[in-house]
């Protein structure tokens, strides 16, 4: 499978709490952090949930 590469740019200070445990999930809980995550629904679909606190890169 395909890998993707999430960088968190954003800061969860002052969001919902399912913000921030999607966050936890990708892999991300501070700032500038890289997680590589196989390019999947369900993490695309995390991905599109926090879409305003992480930058990402495919391949």
């Amino acid at each position: 499978m395909a890998k993707i590469k999430v960088k968190q740019t954003g800061s969860p200070i002052r969001r919902t709490k399912d913000q921030r445990a999607t966050l936890v999930g990708l892999g991300l809980n501070k700032m500038h952090r890289v997680s590589e995550l196989e390019d999947s629904p369900e993490v695309r679909g995390m991905i599109r949930k926090v879409q305003h606190m992480v930058e990402v890169q495919e391949g």
